[in-house]
């Protein structure tokens, strides 16, 4: 903890941060705007070490030494080079992880890991504070080829190939993802077709769409790769399995015979990963190079597996490399927090338009709508922030064994579903927000809004697209739902989608919202009162997320009777309502997490202060979906209204923390690498006011034109009143 409060007073020092301790004095700030400064009695203040400390979760050793490694100058991204030397230097850079011991801890420790795997990804998810592409080529090489390895692969599949992959002796591709199938794995059509009589697997692309694409490290680096294809012996196709195959000479880096592909090029973000295509001509491969924890070929060629069921067995092959979606769920985070801390700071110290005074300019975070752009998402930060950690958490109860029943798979498997989509897509709009809220000094590639922002990019759609993920995680509600009420009638139904908020059936007749509409008239503080409470908050939260799921369930039902035709048909003319569905279950669990994490706060300011923040994410995800609320009379017209207007008073309250919010997050200047974050756009401003407050004192100041003409105005005004006061009544 102590660093932590060093590395925060530092960067206070470093960035100008301590200028929050003289921010604009009540009386040059609008009305209304501000609310009570720092260090007024009685206000609250936000203990910044152990929130951070809080943040930093159960990992912070290894957070702390992660981030101080991304922080070091030849980690970091340069802006301008070619793709060609952005994937030199990347490539280079693995060679510093793999110095200072960063990315050993998830590896068994029988070849020299730790078993961390919690451990593991929380310093993973911190590298994206150096350069975006050094964290998904480390993704790739040990994340995703070597946890293959470590997964599906067996003792002596460990004890021969993980020292060299750790070691980066043995630079890998994952290669899965097909021309022709992106999400739909179980689709793929590359095939490995065992041969008894050589006691080999036929590896082949049968056709152009088969080929492997998007492979981080075909293009250039990849030696071997772990290769998902059909397994099929004895003329049975057993399902996707996962391989081992040498792609390239060691030596002359060319591809060894059968093996061919082409580089993908350029990209949209990521440019130090060499993404390519592989494809492969009857490449034949030792039968022991299947990874065969989950499935195996005897010499003769029988098929066994642990695991009896097709199905069950290809998503328990899959649910092994669960963490990529983890990962990418709280670097996503990070790169949320980045782009806040920096825009929150360029705005306490930029000043625009003098609404309030003759004489200063507002700062930016004194106008209400900087701060509902910036706010509402710095309080979705912190909610991810803490389900991130959850799932985490969750992640490694399940790959440490301590809770590794089918259900905890089932369970992280949903969870990664539901979490990775929100976060990466509040990332990419968290970053173009801030990217508009710095004007035109956010378009600067200095201040990294727009390089972080196309390389985040692709977060939305790899390791699963997002709205795939959400499909699959409203699978998992609509399945626990049966599981609920198999054997209940329509009218058990019925009830239960009317009755779950408060267990009154009138939601649908619409006497709710009259009754609420009578209670609420004439008092807009009490309606406001009334859906700003955390009870009420989970109420409606949860009830939509219950009501929705129902809904749907129940124009469903029966629709795996039907011809696979009339089936499909009637799923895709709900598919929308599904994912609505699923991302509503997503929004509830982080804001139960956020709710969980303040039951943790002892800090009495703190804990009001996050309250405030937990509130506003709350309200917003309501007033998001307000038209849902009243057409579904859960909320009144008159209660719909205070939503915007509750929310507008916890800007206020919220404002004077907003820096010691952002502070908790603990970046210094070698993280943020942002100009405008350097305190250099208060000192410019500084300089000016002080440049007008001296030409003023002189009396040398130039005359405003305006102000002439106001005076002319004001003088024949008067004039003409005075010739008609001395004018005589009878003239």
């Amino acid at each position: 903890m102590t660093e932590l409060a060093d590395r925060t007073e530092r960067a206070d020092r470093t960035t100008g941060n301590v200028a929050r301790r003289t921010t604009t004095p009540a009386a040059a700030t609008p009305a209304g705007l501000s609310g009570a400064q720092p260090g007024t009695p009685g206000a609250p203040a936000v203990d910044v070490a152990a929130l951070g400390g809080q943040l930093l979760g159960k990992w912070a050793d290894i957070r702390l030494k992660s981030r101080a490694l991304a922080g070091r100058p030849e980690l970091h991204k340069i802006e301008g080079l070619t793709h060609t030397e952005h994937r030199r230097r990347a490539f280079e850079q693995l060679g510093i992880l793999v110095d200072n011991g960063a990315v050993h801890r998830a590896f068994p420790q029988s070849v020299g890991g730790a078993d961390d795997h919690g451990g593991n990804v929380a310093g993973f998810q911190e590298l994206v504070i150096a350069d975006p592409s050094l964290q998904i080529k480390a993704g790739v090489q040990w994340g995703l080829f070597g946890s293959a390895v470590n997964h599906l692969g067996t003792a002596g599949h460990h004890e021969k190939w993980l020292p060299g992959i750790m070691s980066l002796d043995i630079p890998g591709c994952f290669a899965m993802t097909e021309t022709g199938h992106g999400s739909d794995v179980a689709s793929i059509a590359t095939t490995a077709t065992y041969d008894p009589a050589a006691e080999e697997f036929v590896v082949h692309t049968p056709f152009r769409a088969a080929w492997k694409d998007y492979i981080g490290n075909a293009a250039a680096d990849g030696l071997a790769a772990v290769v998902f294809a059909q397994l099929v012996t004895k003329g049975i196709n057993h399902g996707v399995h996962a391989f081992y195959m040498d792609l390239r000479d060691p030596v002359t880096q060319e591809f060894l015979p059968g093996i061919g592909g082409e580089d993908d090029g350029v990209k949209g973000g990521l440019n130090g990963i060499d993404n390519g295509r592989l494809h492969f001509t009857n490449v034949r491969i030792p039968r022991t190079n299947l990874l065969n924890r989950y499935g195996n070929v005897d010499p003769e060629g029988n098929y066994t597996s642990p695991i009896a069921s097709p199905g069950r067995r290809f998503f328990t092959m899959l649910g092994t490399l669960v963490q990529g979606r983890v990962s990418l769920d709280g670097a996503a985070v990070t790169a949320s927090k980045l782009a806040l801390k920096t825009a929150i700071q360029y705005a306490t110290e930029r000043r625009q338009f003098n609404a309030s005074s003759q004489t200063d300019e507002e700062v930016l975070l004194d106008y209400q709508r900087h701060q509902r752009r910036l706010f509402t998402r710095l309080a979705t930060t912190y909610a991810a922030s803490f389900a991130s950690e959850q799932l985490l958490q969750k992640f490694d109860d399940v790959f440490s064994g301590r809770h590794d029943t089918d259900q905890d798979r089932q369970d992280l498997e949903t969870l990664a579903a539901a979490l990775k989509p929100l976060s990466t897509w509040h990332a990419l709009d968290t970053l173009q927000e801030c990217r508009e809220a710095c004007g035109g000094a956010g378009f600067l590639i200095e201040n990294r809004f727009a390089s972080l922002r196309a390389d985040l990019d692709v977060y939305a759609t790899f390791e699963g697209d997002n709205t795939v993920l959400l499909q699959l995680v409203a699978k998992r509600l609509l399945a626990d739902y049966a599981k609920e009420f198999r054997t209940v009638n329509f009218g058990v139904l019925a009830r239960y989608v009317v009755g779950q908020a408060t267990g009154v059936a009138i939601h649908r007749t619409g006497l709710r919202g009259v009754a609420q509409f009578v209670a609420d008239t004439g008092s807009v503080q009490k309606a406001a009162l009334a859906i700003k409470d955390e009870a009420s908050q989970r109420t409606l939260l949860t009830d939509r997320v219950q009501t929705m799921v129902a809904e749907v369930a129940t124009a469903l039902k029966g629709a795996n009777r039907l011809p696979q035709q009339q089936g499909a048909a009637l799923f895709n003319a709900h598919q929308h309502e599904l994912i609505e569905a699923a991302q509503a279950h997503a929004e509830l669990l982080q804001w139960e997490a956020f709710t969980e994490a303040l039951g943790k706060v002892t800090d009495p300011g703190t804990h009001k202060v996050l309250t405030w923040l937990r509130d506003l994410f709350g309200l917003s995800l309501i007033e998001k979906n307000l038209s849902w609320y009243l057409m579904n009379g859960r909320l009144s017209m008159q209660r719909g209204r205070t939503v915007g207007e509750y929310i507008n008073r916890l800007l206020v309250k919220i404002r004077p923390h907003a820096l010691d919010l952002v502070d908790a997050f603990g970046y210094g200047p070698e993280h943020l690498r942002a100009e405008i974050s350097t305190g250099a756009e208060k000192v410019r401003q500084d300089e000016a006011r002080d440049y007008f407050r001296k030409q003023r004192a002189s009396g040398q100041a130039p005359l405003d034109e305006k102000i002439l003409l106001a005076r002319a105005a004001h003088e024949t005004k008067t004039h003409g009143k005075q010739a008609r006061a001395t004018k005589a009544p009878g003239a």
